[in-house]
């Protein structure tokens, strides 16, 4: 493997784990918050839903994706009609990393909201700020921790989401290969060394990220 092959996959590899959070980062608030804020009936049925890309097989759920997506799909004449490809894209295994990491995200989103002292949106609310108002300008910035908590897990995820991107966007060298599909794809060529120094990117890289969170958690706890 040259020295160039090592930094696209692991260029393209931190692009779509980037873009995945991006993309989870708007449901994962606004589920975080619904669940932190509101009682409801179902709302355990709903949580149980949105953990499911977390606790099913991979492939599972890239099945689905390509299923929705796909030229046989629910989506597929809407797609061609608007010029949009998704499958065996980067925007494909972008969505498959963002489903996958979901979970983790809202999570962490639900537990940052309740941490918020639920006094200060009832206090801004008798100042006169509307809910859209005290959403933005109370409890975002106050949970604003925990969501950055939140989006790192959600990136350490995409980077080696493996089982539902090589379903929906394939191994496709410069395009959809990411290193985790690098690493199978050259061991199944019998390309170990290739292989064992994507492994080490990987690693670095997944280490560097949750090092990062923790340390970042960190002085919140002690601030």
């Amino acid at each position: 493997m040259t020295a160039t092959e090592l930094f696209e996959i692991s260029g393209l590899t931190l692009r779509i784990a980037a873009l995945a959070t991006c993309l989870a980062l708007p449901p994962a608030v606004g589920l975080g918050y619904i669940l932190a804020r509101y009682s409801f009936p179902g709302r355990s049925l709903a949580q149980a839903i949105i953990a499911l890309p977390m606790v099913l097989p991979p492939v599972a759920v890239g099945l689905a994706l390509l299923f929705l997506l796909g030229p046989q799909g629910p989506f597929s004449q809407l797609l061609s009609a608007s010029g949009i490809q998704i499958v065996f894209t980067q925007w494909a295994a972008a969505l498959a990393a963002a489903t996958v990491g979901l979970p983790l995200f809202v999570r962490a989103c639900e537990q940052a909201f309740e941490g918020v002292d639920r006094s200060y949106p009832v206090l801004a609310r008798t100042l006169g700020h509307s809910r859209l108002q005290v959403f933005f300008r109370v409890s975002l910035p106050l949970a604003r921790r925990g969501i950055l908590y939140g989006a790192l897990l959600c990136f350490t995820r995409g980077l080696g989401e493996f089982g539902a991107t090589a379903l929906v966007a394939g191994i496709i060298p410069g395009r959809t290969e990411t290193l985790s599909l690098g690493i199978w794809s050259r061991t199944q060529w019998g390309d170990d060394a290739s292989a064992l120094t994507l492994c080490a990117v990987s690693f670095l890289l997944a280490l560097a990220s949750m090092w990062a969170a923790e340390s970042w958690l960190g002085r919140g706890s002690r601030s």
